[in-house]
């Protein structure tokens, strides 16, 4: 994929307030850069993501969903974790009865400090659609 295309790849971040998106402040506030193809949406636990939600995100033209999950410091839920996980499998079916690529739906836990692993995710991600 040349710059061009690159530079229009759409990447929808649902980021989980107390968790992960105090992590993506601070690789603004540290100047670490990531593709700025990046959109995020605040939500208070990633286990209340829909599967319609993600869906919805790719009819809107957003080649890839990122969750960024809380992982083990949900304050919402001790299952968070797996509840997240079930919610990215059941999407990966709709995904394929959809013809949807399920490799356009990424999770990964990222706390509050996890500024560098965020912005690694989000590189790897972008480049993922350059091949």
């Amino acid at each position: 994929m040349d710059k061009e295309n690159k530079e229009s790849t759409k990447i929808l971040v649902f980021s989980t307030e107390k968790i992960s998106d105090p992590a993506i402040d601070l690789a603004g506030l540290l100047k670490m850069h990531y593709p700025p193809v990046v959109y995020t949406i605040i939500v208070p636990c990633s286990s209340a993501i829909k599967s319609r939600w993600i869906m919805h995100a790719y009819e809107k033209g957003f080649d890839g969903v990122f969750i960024a999950a809380d992982g083990t410091d949900c304050s919402f839920s001790e299952t968070c974790t797996d509840n997240t996980a079930n919610i990215v499998s059941q999407t990966h079916e709709i995904m394929k009865e959809k013809g949807i690529d399920p490799a356009r739906l990424k999770m990964a836990a990222i706390c509050s400090v996890c500024a560098e692993p965020f912005v690694k995710h989000m590189k790897i991600f972008v480049d993922y659609f350059s091949n």
